[in-house]
């Protein structure tokens, strides 16, 4: 069979390569080069991507394709993320980039190189599962639960996981470096990118501000209506948000030692361009039981059960939280948590499980 290796120069998509070759499959690794604004070593390590992956399929012995995505990238996933941040939310666009360009133009591209299967290095498992004479792709969560990325494959449908392999959703992170130490891949021991999909690590305001001028406007306490200072852009805040609001000075309530509680970011007026701040991380404001989720996509492409016992992460770093799916309707779906849950942030996506198996979400409004 022959497989197409999504490879970013990175240890896990290197592995990935390595086991799909001793597997028997033949392999062919796919480089995409997905951001050209900007392409410079300071942040975006393309260049150096790029002869990393060369030196792992040399020493792999696989073919290599470089293909270059840029133009999609920015009309799918790049022009969504501004409009979200200028409409005052917080978007996620890792997972847009993976619907839309790692498993969607890579996914194509690869079926038209001859390929019958697309891998990519996620830490996640797809389970081909039959009921009732029907056949269903699950999305599976990874076998190493602090490195699971099921949270940001949760818009793939069935079509795409019937064509993925994800080879490490069964081995822990520290398996797979070993295994490239064995091999001898020199990226055995290369550091997690950790920045914006195809975009890098970079100082995330500063970024922002190149394409999205500053807009200031009005701080004001959401208790008394007090105004506090002054924000550049409410693109620039998010919900829950402590660090960066210059009002630190500002007194108000005391913990119970006698300490001036911090300030959090707690809504935004979009229409009026203020930023509403509330003083202490358990203030009733940043508290939530319910939230409203909306542009759904459930995997199996049927609603879950409601009034069902399941789990949901709000946010990709919490832990599975016990909720249930109260209303399904309109394309908009209620979920309500067993305990009251922090700084949910519209523009964030909601995702549900079932046990290991992930359902689906969408986007917290």
């Amino acid at each position: 069979m022959k497989v197409v290796v999504g490879m970013s120069g990175g240890v896990d998509s290197s592995v990935t390569a390595l086991l799909l070759k001793q597997q028997g499959y033949q392999v062919t690794g796919l480089f995409m080069k997905n951001w050209e604004d900007d392409d410079d070593a300071d942040y975006c390590s393309t260049r150096q991507d790029l002869v990393d992956v060369a030196s792992v399929c040399d020493v792999i012995g696989i073919d290599l394709e470089v293909v270059n995505f840029s133009a999609e990238y920015k009309d799918r996933v790049f022009a969504d993320f501004l409009r979200e941040y200028e409409a005052g939310r917080t978007p996620n666009p890792d997972i847009l980039c993976n619907s839309e360009i790692k498993f969607r133009c890579f996914l194509d591209h690869a079926m038209q190189l001859g390929a019958e299967r697309i891998a990519t290095g996620h830490y996640a498992q797809v389970r081909e599962w039959h009921n009732d004479g029907r056949t269903e792709y699950q999305l599976l969560k990874a076998e190493d639960g602090t490195k699971d990325q099921s949270y940001f494959l949760y818009r793939l449908n069935q079509e795409q996981l019937a064509k993925t392999l994800f080879p490490l959703g069964a081995l822990y992170k520290r398996e797979v470096r070993r295994i490239a130490e064995q091999a001898g891949l020199h990226v055995a021991a290369k550091k997690d990118s950790t920045g914006i999909c195809f975009i890098g690590e970079r100082p995330f305001r500063e970024f922002l501000m190149r394409y999205l001028p500053t807009k200031p406007g009005e701080i004001r306490c959401l208790d008394d209506d007090r105004v506090l200072g002054e924000h550049q852009g409410l693109m620039y805040h998010t919900i829950g948000q402590r660090k960066g609001l210059h009002i630190g000075g500002i007194k108000g309530n005391q913990d119970e030692a006698g300490e001036h509680e911090a300030w959090y970011v707690a809504g935004k007026d979009v229409k009026a361009n203020l930023l509403y701040v509330v003083q202490g991380h358990d203030h009733p404001a940043l508290l939530k039981e319910r939230l409203v989720a909306t542009d759904l996509n459930w995997i199996s492409g049927r609603d879950p059960h409601t009034h069902w016992v399941y789990t949901a992460k709000p946010r990709y770093r919490t832990p599975d939280q016990p909720c249930e799916v109260d209303r399904i309707a309109d394309g908009r779906a209620e979920i309500a948590f067993a305990q009251p849950q922090w700084a949910l942030t519209p523009g964030q996506s909601v995702v549900v499980y079932e046990s290991k198996v992930c359902l689906g979400g969408g986007i917290i409004v």
